[in-house]
């Protein structure tokens, strides 16, 4: 009699383990039936963190210095430059540790031409970085010129050049920061032999390089340099930069606010649209009639979602379509 209340009790124990672990159970189900809210929303988490991180990297001066952006010309911005600007050089990395000199900025006699920037020797294979922080704007190839080159627009205002690559291993709109790999040296394009060709420009005017850094010492200059539309440059430490008084600060707040509020309709907006280029297959949806709906191909489709166009579609699978 003891032995079958004791066999009793462990059954019903084992009963109550089973049935406490029901819910739970359906719980699992219930969610695993329902990933597309939970996509939707690490979406949109990841689009608006690639987005505060793009606002906070590439904000003023360079977003208020410049009128556009474009991933295709390399210095036409048609408009005028500012009398005084003052650009900060903190925070540079070297292109190449390279420390040879092999062609000044100025003009060259023997091809009777002006050359925009600083020539340094690299070999064919070496390793080129990112001058500052900053956005690819153009990743080309230009046979008669630069050969195959980057262009990185920087939060300082600045754009920096790197040409003669042999090749290059950032795209257009990529955020990089200081002293990241962009490329490899080469002898790409008009060139005499393996170098880096290294130009900086503000709007597309030219700035010697050697005015800003010292390439054997492998450093910069000073913390700031006062770019003037007249060509008299100057070169200042922090310590000699002026603070703003209290008018001046209160200004800039005012603008900071102005420019928050603009950044997060910015971001609103860009969500909203990362959001409407997200597809939530239905019951009996095909790659075609949801290639059609959205006006693109089947072909892009599974490029962008990296499937086949013999993959099975499940209700409730989200697809992008741009």
């Amino acid at each position: 009699m003891t032995i079958t209340t004791k066999y009793l009790s462990k059954l019903f124990v084992a009963l109550g383990v089973v049935f406490l672990s029901i819910p739970a159970m359906s719980q699992d189900k219930l969610a695993n039936m329902a990933p597309v809210d939970k996509k939707l929303k690490a979406i949109d988490s990841v689009a608006l963190r690639e987005l505060i991180r793009e606002e906070a990297l590439f904000g003023d001066p360079a977003d208020n210095l410049y009128p556009e952006w474009n991933n295709e010309y390399t210095t036409q911005y048609g408009v005028d430059l500012p009398g005084e600007f003052k650009i900060d050089l903190r925070g540079f990395c070297m292109p190449t540790t390279s420390r040879l000199v092999t062609s000044r900025y100025g003009y060259r006699r023997s091809f009777r031409r002006q050359h925009y920037g600083t020539d340094l020797k690299v070999y064919v294979g070496d390793t080129i970085y990112a001058a500052f922080d900053g956005k690819v704007r153009v990743v080309d190839y230009n046979g008669g010129g630069y050969g195959k080159y980057i262009v990185i627009r920087h939060p300082n205002g600045l754009e920096t050049l790197y040409g003669h690559l042999s090749r290059q291993i950032v795209h257009p709109d990529e955020m990089v920061k200081a002293g990241q790999p962009i490329g490899l040296g080469g002898n790409t394009g008009r060139s005499t032999g393996s170098h880096l060709h290294f130009e900086t420009r503000l709007l597309g005017k030219f700035i010697d390089p050697e005015k800003l850094f010292n390439f054997e010492a492998q450093d910069v200059l000073a913390d700031f340099y006062v770019f003037r539309s007249s060509g008299r440059g100057e070169l200042l430490a922090a310590h000699e930069v002026n603070e703003p008084t209290p008018e001046e600060l209160q200004a800039i707040n005012d603008k900071a606010r102005e420019s928050h509020a603009f950044q997060e309709k910015k971001i609103a907006e860009r969500q909203q649209a990362r959001r409407s280029s997200v597809h939530k297959v239905k019951s009996g949806e095909s790659l075609s009639s949801i290639a059609k709906k959205h006006h693109t191909t089947v072909k892009k489709l599974c490029k962008l979602n990296r499937i086949s166009e013999k993959t099975v579609l499940r209700p409730g699978q989200i697809l992008r379509y741009s």
